[in-house]
């Protein structure tokens, strides 16, 4: 008990094998799947990459000069049928604003299996390359390239890279670089869910001139896309987002055990959609009050940086386990405060335990009905504010 409390069982060594294990554990993973595959598809009849069959897909009906199709789930589907010859793979929906289309389209030139690799292969150095801008600590590197969450991100062909890449760009300009920081923040519109809070940060410390920026990337981005694809791809989009709330979040289409929110929980445990939101907003409205008395406090940076990615993911009900490369981010800037000011007691073996949650989190809340996803989101949070509380 005594080294769980310390950390003491934590040791360099430790770290760099288990990483190694890790990423050799993956690797057997994913190429598994890859040999047992057939026609695109996975033993489960999935398309290899799963998620990334709903960007390809609105990029094939761009290429058609058919963009708001995306928005239509049947004729979205029809698409994802024909690509892989089979009736029967599930609808992987298209849920993201016009703007993301031309990333979309640019990926649909090529080949659905070259478009995973290159997608996967362009985002995840981003990913790491703001990992190295935090912190150049030895296996820092290592040890965010094994974290779990980047596997998951992987499997799925999701976004999480560019998502963390564009946050934690955004954070670490703030300051020093402030039009890169704007133009950060107004790129990671394409997932509108984690800007919630931005706004509100930028505000309250008067960071006027992020927000400036920020807010033109986005006018910009608008702009773009209702030029090329014209003003009825808004209104497609507008309406697509019914069938976002009402069928894939509250109606359960999206599996709530993928899922972060306290919201998701609260639907995975039985409760009405009424109540799931009631608590999904009293969460978020702790955690925007917290975040903003904590940055407006002469806290480090590294809290402040690792409490506004976490806070990023707890406020909205639509994050999903492979966002959690968000997270690992905020394990870094708590990694690099701890190594620099000394740990707390437990906060070592707390953090080990919120890196391998994303390995988890899933098979427990589908087998136990345990969301420890959201548990260890809670948690980190926890640990930001009591560090916070003590004075650092």
């Amino acid at each position: 008990m005594h080294r769980l409390k310390t950390g003491s069982w934590i040791t360099l060594e430790r770290i760099r094998v288990y990483s190694v294990m890790m990423l050799a554990f993956w690797a057997v993973g994913i190429l598994a799947v890859l040999v047992t595959s057939e026609g695109g598809l996975d033993f489960l009849g999935r398309p290899l990459g799963t998620d990334f069959s709903n960007v390809w897909s609105a990029g094939r009906l761009v290429l058609d000069s058919n963009a708001a199709a995306a928005y239509d789930t049947s004729l979205h589907h029809a698409v994802q049928k024909a690509a892989f010859n089979s009736p029967n793979i599930p609808y992987y929906g298209w849920h993201y604003p016009p703007f993301f289309l031309f990333i979309a389209g640019a990926l649909a030139l090529l080949p659905y299996g070259s478009a995973v690799l290159v997608w996967l292969s362009a985002t995840f150095p981003l990913y790491l390359g703001v990992v190295h801008k935090i912190s150049d600590v030895p296996l820092t590197l290592l040890l965010a390239a094994a974290y779990p969450a980047v596997a998951v991100n992987m499997i799925h062909g999701q976004n999480g890279f560019l998502s963390a890449a564009l946050l934690g760009a955004g954070v670490l300009c703030l300051d020093r670089r402030p039009v890169l920081a704007g133009l950060a923040f107004g790129l990671l519109a394409y997932k509108p869910q984690f800007g919630l809070l931005i706004p509100l940060v930028l505000g309250v410390t008067g960071r006027w001139r992020v927000f400036g920026v920020a807010s033109l990337t986005v006018a910009i981005l608008i702009g773009a896309s209702t030029a090329v694809f014209g003003f009825e791809i808004w209104q497609a989009f507008i309406d697509s987002t019914r069938f976002t709330r009402t069928v894939v979040l509250e109606g359960g289409a999206l599996a709530p055990e993928k899922m972060l929110s306290i919201f998701a929980a609260f639907r995975m445990w039985g409760f009405s959609v009424t109540l799931a939101y009631i608590a999904q907003g009293v969460l978020a409205l702790f955690v925007a009050t917290t975040l903003v008395k904590l940055w407006q406090k002469p806290v480090a940076v590294p809290l402040k940086s690792a409490a506004l990615v976490t806070a990023t993911l707890l406020v909205t009900p639509y994050a999903m386990d492979y966002d959690l490369v968000i997270l690992g981010l905020g394990l870094v800037w708590m990694v690099t405060y701890g190594l620099e000011n000394g740990f707390l007691p437990w906060e070592k073996s707390a953090l080990v335990l919120v890196w391998a949650l994303p390995m988890l989190s899933r098979v427990s809340a589908l087998a136990l009905s345990v969301p420890l996803g959201l548990m260890g989101l809670l948690m980190f949070y926890g640990l930001i504010l009591r560090r916070v509380e003590q004075g650092e």
